[in-house]
């Protein structure tokens, strides 16, 4: 591990801007993709290469050097900017920002396996018409991810973070403007007592279903739609509390990263559980009844608990109830290395069923995780971002909570 420290000690001071992201299966060559290569949004790459937000001309790029340390590798990359949709090709163009020309899988971030690791992309702060290099690393276990998410906080699939590690970074991480209003609170909004103390996951979850109810929609899509809603109301309490905070200054170094620490340990617990909270209260609304059609974090074994049984831990205790008939549900925003965590839960059930937000697996990976009796549960709105061979072995939440209906009849 110390590599990596020494390198985000050498990269993360503030002649840099990191770039912070898992690598979806559209990222790397997963899918097989024919623009493969990692995506990053127009207005960040803009602001490292100014040069390349030329809109009167079509497929603008810029060459760089680009260092993989994490991997000993060392490019010459291009950043390109497919705008054929301002090109004559307004309905079906792109409009799209990506990094390209990395020589195959053969580099560590466009290797199918990379799918899902979280990556840094360490530009430097240079003044155009200066061409800045960018140094990357890939996070190749999940021990090196929990390092990295101990500076900047979590880094969900589907979502990026700008870290310069300042003061300003910080400011500005608070300040960031929300993905969709509607469920942002406003300062007249958010309950009085939240402001004395920080509200609960459950109870954050609770004022998401009241905002997003669409009992109309399927879960898959409810639990999509209200996990968006729940971040837009955790982020505004966070920036009603915090930056008054941030704005009136530290008196030391020592006050500064205090808060900033509690920010992130904040946010790391609220990500860790959000998305086993979502299902459990999708699995009520579903007319599943707690204590009889399903337990949350019950103990089968002595110091074992996974985080979802069926239909009971009465039925999984009873040594003369099917083994057939009991199912387990495991929870991890992102499975990459964290599918191995589950295989000693529940003896008694040998298929485990895991739950993730994860963009793509590679079909290394997917292969693995099938003969360990891995199955995976995937929201309908993620599966088109696995390989295709993959996707008709995919669950979706719908599918699950249908066949746990039949468990204990």
């Amino acid at each position: 591990m110390s590599d990596l420290i020494e390198w985000l000690d050498e990269y993360g001071g503030p002649g840099f801007i990191w770039y912070v992201k898992r690598l979806s299966g559209n990222d790397t060559l997963a899918n097989e993709s024919h623009q493969a290569g990692p995506y990053i949004p127009r207005e960040v790459l803009f602001g490292f290469l100014p040069t390349l937000n030329q809109p009167t001309v079509k497929n603008p790029d810029v060459w760089f050097d680009l260092y993989v340390d994490s991997h000993s590798d060392h490019q010459q990359v291009r950043a390109i900017w497919y705008n054929n949709k301002l090109h004559g090709n307004p309905k079906g163009g792109r409009n799209e920002t990506r990094l390209t020309n990395f020589g195959g899988n053969a580099s560590a971030l466009l290797d199918p396996d990379s799918t899902g690791a979280l990556t840094i992309f360490a530009f430097d702060r240079v003044q155009p018409p200066e061409i800045p290099q960018c140094h990357v690393w890939v996070c190749r276990h999940e021990t090196e991810e929990d390092l990295v998410e101990d500076r900047v906080g979590p880094v969900e699939p589907g979502k990026w973070l700008l870290w310069p590690p300042t003061q300003e970074g910080l400011l500005g991480l608070l300040q960031a403007a929300p993905v969709r209003a509607s469920c942002w609170l406003g300062d007249t909004e958010i309950p009085s007592q939240w402001r004395s103390k920080f509200p609960t996951g459950a109870e954050i979850i609770r004022k998401a279903v009241e905002l997003r109810p669409d009992s109309s929609l399927d879960p898959d899509r409810r639990l999509m739609r209200r996990r968006e809603c729940e971040y837009e109301i955790f982020r505004s309490v966070e920036q009603a509390i915090e930056l008054p905070h941030i704005k009136a200054g530290f008196a030391t170094v020592d006050d500064f990263i205090a808060r900033a620490q509690t920010i992130l340990q904040r946010r790391k617990a609220r990500s860790g559980h959000s998305l086993e909270l979502h299902a459990r209260a999708i699995f009520i609304e579903e007319r599943l009844i707690e204590g009889t059609h399903f337990a949350h974090q019950p103990e089968s074994e002595p110091g074992k608990r996974p985080d979802f049984l069926f239909p009971s831990v009465t039925a999984y205790r009873d040594g003369s109830f099917p083994s057939d008939r009991l199912r387990m549900l495991a929870v991890k925003t992102t499975c990459k290395d964290r599918w191995r965590q589950i295989l000693n839960e529940a003896d008694r059930i040998p298929v485990k069923h895991l739950l993730t937000l994860q963009e793509g697996v590679s079909e290394n990976q997917f292969r693995e995780m099938t003969h360990a009796g891995v199955r995976l549960v995937v929201p309908t709105g993620l599966t088109e971002k696995f390989p295709k061979s993959i996707q008709p072995h995919l669950q979706s939440l719908e599918s699950f909570i249908a066949d746990t209906r039949l468990l204990d009849l």
